[in-house]
Order: structure tokens, then sequence, then C-alpha cells
């Protein structure tokens, strides 16, 4: 059993930047340990569909984004701290949302981008943009 808390969400203008953490606590007699999954980040509007925007396979040498997000936000991850970081730039309205760390027994990182395929989920942390 992995257990996934974020951190590092809030209110910033439009065009700032911000980074959410995701640290991973692995309870006793867990099966996988976070250097083995893939760590990713999924996003919400009330009432609609949890959308995937970004992940890191297990390594830390390929990630994904979703298109809307690419060459702004960064993954990286540290398994040693069993941490890992989501770096949102340039910041736009549109991005005001609900922010969820996942985490799935997965090598790659861009095949799985159903929220079904993620087992592993944080409690959602608040991230709003102001124009």
């Amino acid at each position: 059993q992995v257990v996934l808390t974020e951190s590092g969400g809030g209110a910033v203008q439009a065009g700032g930047s911000l980074r959410l953490s995701c640290a991973a606590v692995e309870n006793d007699g867990g099966y996988y340990p976070m250097r083995a999954l893939t760590m990713g980040w999924f996003r919400q509007h009330p009432g609609s569909e949890r959308e995937w925007i970004a992940a890191i396979n297990p390594s830390g040498k390929s990630t994904g984004y979703e298109g809307s997000v690419e060459g702004r936000f960064i993954i990286h991850r540290n398994n040693d701290d069993k941490i890992h970081y989501l770096q949102v730039n340039n910041l736009k309205p549109e991005d005001t949302f609900t922010y969820y760390c996942v985490a799935g027994a997965y090598f790659s990182c861009t095949r799985y981008r159903a929220s079904s395929d993620y087992g592993y989920w944080g409690q959602g942390l608040q991230v709003a943009i102001t124009s």
C-alpha cells in the first residue's frame, strides 16, 4: 500500500508558477515500492471527468504530458526521498483545477491515461489562477 500526500497548491496570478509536491509513504506489507511505480498527475473540475496531464516512469528517465501543459509543466522525481514534483509555469486561468497525484504499477508513463488505470491517489489540492 502506498499513501500519497500532495502539497504546494494555492492561488497565484496568471503568468506565475507553483511547485506541486507528492510524497509517498509505503505502508508495511506494500507490494510495490515507490521506485517501481509510474507517478503522475490528474486534474478535475467539479462535475467533470478527471483528466491526465503528466506522468513520469519509475526510473525518471521518461516523461509524458498532455498537450495543453507541455512546455509549461515539468514533472520530476526523487526516488531516494520518495517524492515527486510537478513544476507548473506560466499559469493561465484555465489551469484552475483540483490537482491529484497518482501512482500506478507500470513501466510506461504515456500509455495509461485513464483515471481507472491508477490505483493510488492523493487527496487533491486546489490551484486557482487569477487574471
